[in-house]
């Protein structure tokens, strides 16, 4: 049970109402008989007429009116209407016909613009028993390892929009990734003060930022199309076209009609109107779009093509990528869904621009692309951890299938089947080696995770036992790795892995320790900094040795800051969503090198406090490996 209690206080409101008043003078004077409520008519029927041989003659003289502007004889009682007389005709002033369109801006007009022009839009479009409660967004409940529902609910609501709208860069920790994706992907309730739409256009937003579309459609679908906000549409289209799902957004797109005028919101309604069975209105909205100039004439073209597959009217159109210069995502996922060719010249400025991240993970989920074109991209989804050791397994194992896929992927897929199926332990680590590179790339021991952990514990392997541990941790296999303990030599790569990654309550030595630090070479010993922080963290270390390994490394972990305050109060709190939520704040980088002892010491500790062992484990023993 989670003790949210910290920075916030509930409030009970109750409004009382009293009507004694209205009711008192209901009985002030009696009547002799119930007075009739009905208008005149309506209550009794007209008596028959009495048949007679001539009509009776009609009056010759005019009734008497009332001079204009005098009140009428009797004010009770409404004035009966004159047989055949026809009520006035309310007058329109100018102003009231201010506003109105002309016809011939009426037949310029798209139906969704003539609903709104007349207030004929409904603001739902599913009916009232169908509509869904905004008392909590998600899609992760506790039953299936969400966080617990209330956790951020007495939270103070200017806090989390200030963690959530400052989560601007994705994580530089896979384990951390996978651990904020969770907690934003969790069913939860809003802060109290905070809109539970605007909750969830943050959530959606920090998710894309982080690549992680898919879940950040899931989010925005699970509230009514009829309750989104700006703001929370907004992140709904990023979702969608970062996960290559253009036609997705269409129930929003025809519901919201023009709320929206920019280049990239017209293009999407003209392509709704098309799969709405609106091919004409679609191809007369995409020419105009392009004589008027709103948008790039790829843009448009592509958009073209989309529109163009719905319904019988299809025509040819031609892309040129001869003048274009630049890659951008709506361009990008509109070439993909149309199996356009995106020339190589230009991806290649992609995956070597600020902005390769967003590709890679938009590209590694695009079912339309083929294996081939998607390993590269497969390969940095897993380093950042939208794809898991099991995906990346499922991933080649359709690549091997394909006889025809050679190169690069083909050569990883048979070397993946040969960590599996060798004829001996050593050819097996030799086909693991030849995935991971020189380098020791990170994706590569995600890939082979589960070939790692077949491998038995052994001195004969120790040599290699730093990379097979770190293959086994980048999947959670801390038991498989913690069988290597006793096998390896203390102060190596996998003795530190171990000494961090594995459950266990047992204190690092002070040897051990100096013989890793000795023989550190990453830069700066980064690794010996990310050793001792996530040791203390986890609560592994003495006072003693912690305080003689920060003089030696000079780190200073007691440096107190607003978020080391801040987290370091969430987790006295015992709230694991708000700790989380921090955690990926301090986690924000696209390199290691942007992670500090510090930062890094004070998530694997708050994680500990709050129950999230394993967690903190995973991170500190990625830190370790991966400096």
């Amino acid at each position: 049970m989670q003790r949210n209690t910290w920075l916030a206080s509930a409030a009970v409101l109750g409004i009382i109402g009293a009507t004694g008043g209205m009711l008192a003078g209901g009985f002030a004077n009696a009547q002799d008989a119930p007075e009739s409520l009905l208008p005149p008519g309506f209550d009794d029927p007209a008596p028959a007429p009495t048949p007679t041989a001539a009509p009776a003659a009609l009056p010759t003289a005019a009734p008497a009116t009332a001079p204009t502007g005098a009140p009428p004889a009797n004010p009770g009682v409404p004035t009966a209407p004159v047989p055949g007389v026809l009520p006035p005709v309310p007058t329109l002033s100018g102003e009231d016909l201010q506003g109105l369109p002309t016809l011939e801006e009426l037949e310029e007009l798209t139906p969704d613009e003539l609903d709104d022009r007349l207030g004929l839009k409904p603001k739902f479009d599913i009916p009232p028993a169908a509509r869904r409660s905004l008392a909590q967004v998600g899609v992760l409940s506790p039953e299936e390892g969400g966080l617990p529902t209330g956790s951020l609910g007495k939270q103070p609501e200017n806090l989390v929009r200030a963690v959530l709208a400052g989560t601007q860069k994705p994580m530089v920790s896979r384990w951390g990734h996978i651990l904020v994706r969770r907690a934003l992907a969790s069913r939860l309730a809003a802060p109290e003060g905070m809109s539970p739409v605007e909750f969830a256009a943050l959530r959606a937003g920090v998710l894309n930022r982080m690549g992680e579309f898919t879940v950040a459609r899931a989010i925005v679908q699970d509230v009514d199309t009829g309750n989104w906000s700006k703001a929370l549409t907004s992140q709904a289209l990023t979702a969608y076209v970062g996960a290559n799902d253009i036609s997705g957004a269409c129930p929003a797109v025809r519901l919201q009609g023009s709320e929206r005028d920019d280049p990239q919101w017209v293009m999407m309604q003209a392509i709704c109107n098309a799969y709405a069975g609106e091919g004409a209105l679609a191809a007369s909205q995409l020419d105009r779009g392009i004589e008027n100039g709103i948008a790039p004439e790829i843009d448009l073209l592509l958009a073209q093509r989309y529109a163009g597959a719905a319904g019988r009217g299809r025509r040819a159109v031609e892309i040129e990528w001869d003048s274009v210069e630049d890659i951008n995502p709506w361009r990008f996922a509109l070439a993909n869904a149309v199996g356009e060719t995106v020339p190589q010249a230009l991806l290649n400025d992609v995956m070597d621009g600020p902005y390769a991240a967003y590709y890679a993970q938009s590209a590694s989920t695009a079912p339309m692309l083929s294996l081939a074109s998607r390993e590269p991209w497969v390969q940095q989804a897993a380093s950042g951890g939208i794809f898991s050791a099991r995906a990346m397994v499922d991933f080649y194992s359709q690549v091997y299938a394909d006889n025809a896929i050679g190169g690069d992927a083909g050569d990883k897929a048979a070397a993946l089947r040969q960590a599996y199926v060798g004829a001996n332990a050593q050819e097996r680590i030799n086909s693991m080696q030849q995935i991971w590179g020189e380098g020791g790339d990170y994706a590569g021991f995600v890939t082979t995770a589960f070939a790692a952990a077949r491998i038995a514990p052994s001195e004969d392997f120790a040599g290699y036992s730093g990379d097979l541990i770190t293959s086994m941790l980048s999947a959670g296999l801390d038991r498989d790795a913690a069988a290597w303990r006793g096998m390896i030599a203390e102060g190596s790569l996998g003795w530190a892995l171990i000494a961090v990654g594995t459950a266990g309550d047992s204190r690092a030595s002070a040897d051990a320790l100096e013989t890793f630090t000795g023989n550190d070479d990453s830069t700066d010993q980064r690794a010996s900094g990310f050793l001792v922080a996530g040791l203390a963290g986890l609560d592994r270390l003495s006072a003693a040795d912690l305080e003689a390994m920060q003089g030696e490394l000079d780190i200073d972990l007691s440096r107190a800051t607003r978020w080391t305050q801040m987290i370091g109060k969430a987790a006295d709190a015992d709230n694991r969503t708000l700790v989380t939520l921090l955690a990926g704040l301090g986690m924000q980088g696209t390199d290691w090198s942007q992670m500090t002892p510090l930062h890094l010491y004070h998530i694997t500790s708050a994680l500990r406090r709050v129950g999230l062992e394993a967690e903190a484990r995973m991170i500190a023993a990625e830190a370790v490996a991966r400096a």
